[in-house]
């Protein structure tokens, strides 16, 4: 089953459950049609928002401690919490439910070629926020859709393999740039660990758990098993790259992530870490903070050719 598939079906289930949950409040209130179809949207909503909040209680019970810098107060803390759960929402039921994975090619374009990677029970929807700026930018991209949804991470470097060689055919460009989130960044790490970093200038990951996640014990799959914390398939991960190999990375990640946690899950020694605060996992590909960050590292377009050599890090750092 695709994302797109998993999230239509969710959607499907969520949408007749409200109304079953209308229906009976609407006739134990004597009331009309319009009544329990708003009793049934409310319902749903206060469903998610409790999901939503649960997702922020978990992370805090293994929350790292946030720096001074990037500690908020009530009221940013509610807006976290807002924008979270407004693009969870408009993600999960909107764009990811109709998205189909595709390339556009700007004629003139300025810059390194982009293949965008989604994450964990995502699909290629989650960037209709950055596909905008790039296409402003006039960057070319792609879209990549990982399936299967609970797969090992290690069956996505075929589609990465694929989605890189597709975007440098079209574009006749020497690299791309890889602008990953979650689970995503892990996958363009397996990438080079499999096929090596020519055909990379940068790694982009937001919100990616190079340390793996507590959260993850509660997810399904093989993926969600090797995402658990500095688990055997993280550390042998890291245990293949070089020093070059992580230069190439920038991390950009939130003190606040209400998924990835600890969140300096999301710290990788060697590469280039941009910590922010008061940004929720999903929200980092809405939050313009983060996409303006994300549009800066493109425009710098670091990184050059790499080393093939391979010193592997001590431990698993």
């Amino acid at each position: 089953m695709t994302a797109r598939q998993m999230l239509r079906a969710l959607l499907l289930v969520q949408l007749a459950a409200a109304g079953v949950v209308g229906y009976a409040i609407a006739r134990a209130l004597h009331a009309g049609f319009i009544t329990g179809l708003l009793a049934g949207a409310i319902a749903l909503v206060l469903v998610r928002l409790a999901i939503s909040a649960n997702n922020f209680r978990m992370s805090a019970r293994a929350a790292s401690v946030t720096p001074h810098e990037h500690r908020i107060d009530a009221r940013a803390a509610l807006r976290l919490f807002g924008e979270e759960f407004a693009a969870s929402m408009r993600f999960s039921s909107w764009s990811m439910p109709r998205a189909l994975a595709g390339s556009r090619i700007a004629p003139d374009a300025a810059g390194l070629p982009v293949l965008l990677v989604h994450g964990y029970g995502c699909n290629s929807g989650y960037w209709v926020d950055l596909v905008p700026l790039l296409d402003a930018a006039r960057i070319s991209h792609a879209t990549l859709d990982l399936a299967p949804v609970t797969g090992s991470i290690d069956d996505y470097v075929p589609l990465l393999e694929e989605g890189v060689h597709a975007l440098l055919a079209a574009t006749g460009a020497p690299q791309v740039v890889i602008v990953a989130h979650s689970m995503g960044g892990l996958a363009a790490r397996a990438w080079m660990r499999a096929h090596g970093t020519a055909a990379v200038a940068r790694v982009i990951t937001l919100g990616t758990p190079h340390h793996g996640t507590s959260l993850a014990s509660f997810g399904i799959g093989a993926n969600a098993q090797q995402m658990r914390r500095d688990g055997p398939w993280l550390c042998a991960l890291a245990a293949s790259e070089s020093p070059a190999t992580r230069a190439l990375i920038t991390s950009i990640y939130s003190h606040h992530d209400n998924i990835v946690a600890p969140q300096t899950s999301s710290e990788l020694v060697g590469a280039r870490n941009l910590a922010f605060g008061g940004v929720g996992h999903v929200a980092l590909g809405a939050n313009r903070r983060i996409l303006r960050a994300v549009m800066a590292e493109l425009a710098a377009e670091g990184g050059a050719v790499n080393s093939d050599g391979r010193t592997p890090p001590p431990g698993c750092p």
